[in-house]
Formats: C-alpha cells, sequence, structure tokens
C-alpha cells in the first residue's frame, strides 16, 4: 500500500511528489511514469508565476540558469491584412524597451522534466518507468488499485491517493466522463522545431534596420516573440543549443492554414506570408521527426478533486497556450494536488466540494477574461496594445504580486475571495468589448489600420505601481478604441458572424 500514487512524472506529477516527499519524507509516494525519456513537448516558455514556482518552491534556479535560456519578456509583431510585401521594419511592435524585472526562462522541456523527477527520486519518491496503468479503480480514499505494466510483469498497486499527471490523455477525467471540449473556443495548433532562424539582434539586422535596432535595449532574440493576424498567431521561441520552437495557433473559424505536402511545409509556408516571417524565419528548416499538430486545445473538466484522486497538470484542463500560461497552470495544480493530499493524510478533512467550485471558477473566469473571442482582435495592433497593457498588468496585480508575496496561494487558484470576483468580471467585460470593436472594425473594412509604422515599447514591469500604471494606460487605449469605433455602422456589425467551421484532417 503507497501513501500516494502520481500517473505521470513529467512537470506536474514530479512536482506534486517531491512536494509531498519534502513535507513528509515517511509518506511513501510511487511515480508511475510511461517513457522511458522524456522528448520535447510545447510549454517551453515560463511567465513570472511559473519562474517563481520552479526558483523558489522547487529551488531550480541553478539547474535554470545552467541548462536554458533567460527570456526577455514577449514581443507582438502586426502588418497590416494582405501585405506581405510591407518592409520588415514598419511592421507593428509591442513588447519591452528594457531587460525583464523578473525571472523568466525559455526551457527545454525534455532536460527540464528530467530534472524535476530526478530530484523527486532523490527526495524519496520510487519511480517505475517506462511503465503504464492498465487498470484502475477509484474505490475512495484508501481503497484505490491500480494495474501497472512494468519491466515485463503487471502489479498490483494498492493507493490511499492517486494524482492524476498523465497530460492529455488525463486518465481519470476521460474514465469519469468529467472532461469537456470547450467548443466555444475552437483552437488548432502545428507546432516544430527549426534552425536557421536569424539572429534578431545580430549584426546584419542592425546594420540593415538602423531604426529598429535603437528602438530597443534588450535582446529581442530571447524574448517570446509573436507573430499575429486575424483569427492565429505564431510562437517563435529560442531554445538553448540553437534550436527554435516554432509554432501556429489559429481559431478554426477564422482562420485555414495554406495547404502543404507536409505540415512543415504548411507550416513554413504559413510563416513566410508575412513581413517578419519573410525577414527571420526565410532559411529556416524543420528538425525531421519533430512535427507535431493538436485539434481542439481547450477542454476543461467538471472536478479536480474526488474521494482518494486529484488532478493536476494538463490532466485537468487546459485553455490556451498564448500568453504561456501552460506551466503556471501545472504549477497551480500540482501546488493544489500536494496540499489536498497533504491534508487527509495529514487527518485533516479537505473539503472538495469548495476546491472544486474553487477551480471551475477560477479556470471559467480565467478563460472568459483573456481568451474568450481574443482571436478576432489579437491580430489588431491597436485593440491588441491596449489588451496586452490590460492583461499584463492585471497578471502582476494578481497573480504574479500573490505568489511573490506567499508562494502557499499557489493552491489557491486565481480569481479567489471577493477582489478576485470582481477582477474576474471586470476583466470579462473588457474582453468583450475588444472583441466587439474588432467585429465592427472588421465590417467597417478598417481592421488592422493601425498595424504598421509603429512601436510600443514599454519599460520593465514589476507587481506594484508600475503594475498599475500600465493597467490605466490599456483602460486608456481601450477608450480611444471605443470612441474612434464609435460611428461604425452598427448593420455592419451584425455582418461579422463567424465563417462556417472547416473540416480539415487535423491530427491530435
Amino acid at each position: 500500500m503507497f501513501d500516494v500514487v502520481i500517473i505521470g512524472g513529467a512537470y506536474a506529477g514530479a512536482s506534486a511528489g517531491l512536494l509531498l516527499k519534502r513535507r513528509n519524507p515517511a509518506w511513501s509516494v510511487l511515480i508511475v511514469e510511461k517513457n522511458a525519456q522524456f522528448d520535447r513537448k510545447v510549454g517551453e516558455s515560463t511567465t513570472e508565476v511559473s519562474s517563481r514556482f520552479m526558483t523558489t518552491v522547487l529551488g531550480l534556479t541553478r539547474h535554470l540558469g545552467h541548462h536554458h535560456l533567460n527570456k526577455q519578456g514577449l514581443r507582438l509583431w502586426f502588418s497590416p491584412p494582405e501585405a506581405a510585401d510591407l518592409p520588415f521594419e514598419r511592421c507593428a511592435e509591442v513588447g519591452a524597451r528594457y531587460n525583464s524585472r523578473l525571472n523568466g526562462f525559455q526551457v527545454d522541456r525534455s532536460v527540464l522534466d528530467e530534472e524535476i523527477l530526478s530530484m523527486a527520486r532523490e527526495a524519496g519518491c520510487e519511480v517505475w518507468r517506462p511503465a503504464k496503468v492498465s487498470g484502475l479503480a477509484l474505490e475512495g480514499e484508501g481503497s484505490n488499485w491500480l494495474l501497472v505494466d512494468c519491466e515485463g510483469e503487471r502489479r498490483e498497486v494498492r493507493a490511499r491517493w492517486v494524482i492524476d499527471a498523465s497530460g492529455r490523455a488525463a486518465i481519470i477525467a476521460r474514465r469519469k466522463g468529467l472532461l469537456k471540449p470547450l467548443e466555444e473556443h475552437p483552437v488548432n495548433s502545428i507546432w516544430a522545431r527549426f534552425t536557421g532562424v536569424r539572429d534578431w539582434d545580430g549584426y546584419e539586422m542592425r546594420q540593415k534596420y538602423p531604426c529598429y535596432a535603437k528602438a530597443c535595449h534588450t535582446g529581442r532574440q530571447w524574448a517570446t516573440n509573436h507573430l499575429t493576424g486575424y483569427g492565429w498567431w505564431c510562437w517563435i521561441i529560442p531554445l538553448k543549443g540553437g534550436d527554435t520552437s516554432i509554432g501556429l495557433v489559429y481559431d478554426r473559424r477564422l482562420y485555414t492554414p495554406p495547404e502543404g505536402a507536409t505540415l512543415a511545409e504548411r507550416l513554413k509556408k504559413h510563416l513566410l506570408s508575412t513581413p517578419v516571417g519573410q525577414e527571420i524565419l526565410a532559411e529556416v528548416e524543420a528538425i525531421p521527426g519533430d512535427v507535431r499538430t493538436y485539434s481542439q486545445l481547450a477542454y476543461s473538466v467538471e472536478q479536480i478533486v474526488g474521494d482518494g484522486w486529484v488532478l493536476a497538470g494538463d490532466a485537468a484542463g487546459f485553455l490556451d497556450p498564448f500568453y504561456s500560461p501552460g506551466l503556471d497552470f501545472c504549477s497551480y495544480t500540482a501546488h493544489h494536488a500536494h496540499t489536498v493530499v497533504a491534508e487527509a493524510l495529514e487527518g485533516r478533512k479537505p473539503d472538495l466540494e469548495a476546491r472544486n467550485a474553487r477551480f471551475n471558477f477560477c479556470f471559467h473566469s480565467w478563460y472568459r477574461a483573456i481568451y474568450h473571442d481574443k482571436y478576432h482582435y489579437l491580430g489588431d495592433a491597436e485593440l491588441m496594445t491596449a489588451a496586452f497593457l490590460l492583461d499584463i498588468g492585471s497578471y502582476h496585480l494578481g497573480p504574479v504580486r500573490e505568489v511573490y508575496h506567499c508562494p502557499s496561494l499557489y493552491s489557491e487558484f486565481p480569481f479567489h475571495g471577493v477582489p478576485g470576483r470582481i477582477a474576474a468580471k471586470g476583466l470579462a467585460f473588457l474582453n468583450r468589448r475588444l472583441a466587439t470593436i474588432a467585429k465592427k472594425k472588421r465590417a467597417a473594412g478598417i481592421w488592422g489600420d493601425r498595424n504598421s509604422d509603429s512601436r510600443y515599447l514599454i519599460g520593465g514591469v514589476f507587481p506594484n505601481q508600475t503594475a498599475l500604471r500600465l493597467f490605466l494606460l490599456g483602460l486608456g487605449r481601450w477608450l480611444l478604441a471605443e470612441v474612434r469605433t464609435l460611428g461604425l455602422s452598427p448593420r455592419q456589425e451584425a455582418a461579422v458572424s463567424p465563417p462556417a467551421e472547416v473540416k480539415e484532417p487535423v491530427r491530435s
């Protein structure tokens, strides 16, 4: 009988196991990992919240400094619709002017996940790999059992608690019928790792585009650079060693990637349809065997915890990769899973109903505040600059400020308490208004009319008055956009309905 069995030994599962053993080394913890060795996966860019978790809670500062890259914020690039021949330097840019003030990293997930699992093993967790859960019965705390295929034999395992950190396989949620596709957010993705990306800050670029070079005093190369358009965006993330992770995420109601013989060819065609892509990515080559795709990225679960089980990481749902929230979500849910299990093992009865209600409110508030209908305005520089300021400002005033002052709040999730509920409603309202303005602009033929000849670069962000200032600037830009579009015809606005969904063979 194990006190805890964790299904999945990557970031979320290994973190939960490590935290449990640090809390009480006497607890018996088994981690069942299906892969003999981790491969690369998406979720390579961290934020201030996930970086705080890795450095302060897990203690990975040395590893991150030696084996990964320091991240210099995020950067957005825009170009007018149907303007592939626009000179690179005229593309609108939004991002940081100076180095980031708080930690962030560009990580190779295969290296990072191996390190955390190794730390969990050294802390006393038993690790079986490669091993597969072939049977599972959740019969309540202290009465769970699993069948695990490992080293050519089938082992029966008893567990007081089971933590499901199996990723998108979501073993428990699928078996219990708790997993639901977030159909109102129909986004797909194609991604790969590439070689041959041009140095954003190299001598050639600085000589060719002197105004571009002088405008920014940090390395654009180390940021998560985003290309944007109507209904889609792309990430460009550098990895230590020289490879670059590049992916396309698109709302399939609004955009369809170009045709091609392979996924890599389709992705590269899309990248080269933009001025920034033509300048930075003209010579890229996809690494063979390292091209992936997912359909219907967004999904939720109706419960995150039950009698004797709890979910962590992608097994507890996924929203959208924009703003790199994946490792934030994994950090919150891993810490939450360890807290729930620890309370139970220490003889305190966790309030499962309250925890499920809190998680569901957080998850859906997060979606409404940031992602619902965002793909209508994501590629419009005027509206996305306002959203960038609002989103970054509120993120630092809320989640970042909380976990920097009190790391135990990772178990509470964002938007908790009365202030959190007020913030959730306010941000959801602003997001809805920006999407409405985007639809009006689209109908009037002026969507993306400020996507060139502008550069909005900010100083470092810190969770204090600087974040508040950014948020207030975002409010001002939203109000200006409201005023500027007041005269657009409501009939035109009503005419903008999403096109019929294009059915295409996207594998998952």
